[in-house]
């Protein structure tokens, strides 16, 4: 193949990762909008609807690229984006979220939902420490995240912080399930683009699925979270901007990680536990322990500031570091 073909084909799967990011974004966007209606009229608060509907709306792209991926047997590339988004949805999400606006936390997600993160990245790492995704593990995960909606149900029977305060669009029903099923359709068809096209640019420049997963795809499919997060921040809605960062993460390491197992075992690359679930687990710990270094007993909260946000946005550019820099 000429180097004018090479390159005339690079650009090609260029346009489609651009075009499959801008249209991943814009579903999501649809897709947790009519869904967020639904929910709203069905009498849920600003923290469970962040927990449920925007965090598994907002994980919609991680998922269905996931599934693309494990179709298309690129699996490394499914692994890269859960652990990716992970990192960058509280790295770069949440850290400028807080550079822009202090949070604060109530009670459950300082002392529970942060904690219980942190159980399901160290089973992980427990489960890929043989370097494979077996279906077993795949099993095990699905499970722990049924247990995590059980623990959505116990966040359905007390109010939250700031619970009566919503940003959530008036709509109507029609209206609503117009816009969250014609999100879904579009995430789907703009998620198989995105792999497609990712999948083609890996092989032609010679890196690793793995490594475009964490990055690129990574970042481009967090792109929901920083945006619906950024905007409850500058509008006071902070529980529910945590909130969905708390869920999707979840959802990310015990469903969007979890697919790709299910077609079978899939060889891990030792950098997946010693770099990157290090790097997922690091920067949730640090997140808990600010939590908790700002909690306040007598109010039942607890505060994350703007020198957290710029730690965690610090640790989100030194993993860059450690992915390209180190060998």
């Amino acid at each position: 193949m000429t180097l004018k073909m090479r390159m005339i084909r690079l650009l090609w799967y260029s346009m489609g990762i651009v075009g499959g990011l801008i249209a991943l974004v814009w579903s999501a966007d649809r897709f947790v909008e009519g869904a967020s209606a639904i929910a709203k009229r069905a009498g849920l608060t600003p923290m469970l609807i962040g927990l449920t509907i925007v965090s598994l709306g907002t994980s919609a792209p991680e998922v269905l690229i996931s599934v693309m991926s494990a179709l298309a047997d690129s699996g490394e590339l499914a692994v890269g984006n859960a652990l990716g988004s992970n990192i960058a949805n509280i790295g770069l999400v949440l850290g400028v979220t807080l550079i822009v606006s202090p949070i604060t936390l109530s009670r459950d997600t300082t002392l529970i939902d942060l904690p219980l993160l942190i159980m399901v990245v160290i089973l992980t790492g427990v489960l890929l420490y043989d370097l494979e995704l077996s279906r077993t593990d795949s099993l095990i995960l699905v499970g722990a995240l049924g247990l995590f909606f059980i623990r959505i149900a116990q966040h359905a029977k007390k109010p939250d912080i700031n619970s009566e305060i919503t940003q959530i669009r008036e709509m109507t029903m029609p209206a609503a399930w117009l816009s969250f099923l014609g999100g879904l359709l579009l995430l789907i068809a703009s998620s198989r683009l995105l792999v497609w096209a990712a999948s083609n640019i890996a092989l032609s420049l010679g890196v690793s699925e793995l490594v475009i997963g964490l990055t690129i795809v990574a970042v481009g499919t967090s792109l929901p979270e920083l945006a619906a997060s950024v905007t409850s921040a500058l509008k006071g809605h902070a529980d529910m901007a945590v909130g969905a960062i708390v869920g999707s993460n979840m959802f990310n390491i015990l469903l969007v990680l979890a697919i790709p197992g299910f077609w079978g075992s899939l060889p891990i690359q030792a950098a997946v536990v010693s770099r990157d679930l290090l790097a997922v687990f690091l920067t949730t710990l640090t997140l808990a322990l600010a939590a908790l270094w700002r909690w306040n007993g007598a109010s039942g909260s607890g505060t994350l500031s703007r020198p957290a946000g710029a730690t965690l946005l610090t640790l989100y550019v030194a993993y860059y570091g450690w992915l390209f820099l180190l060998p």
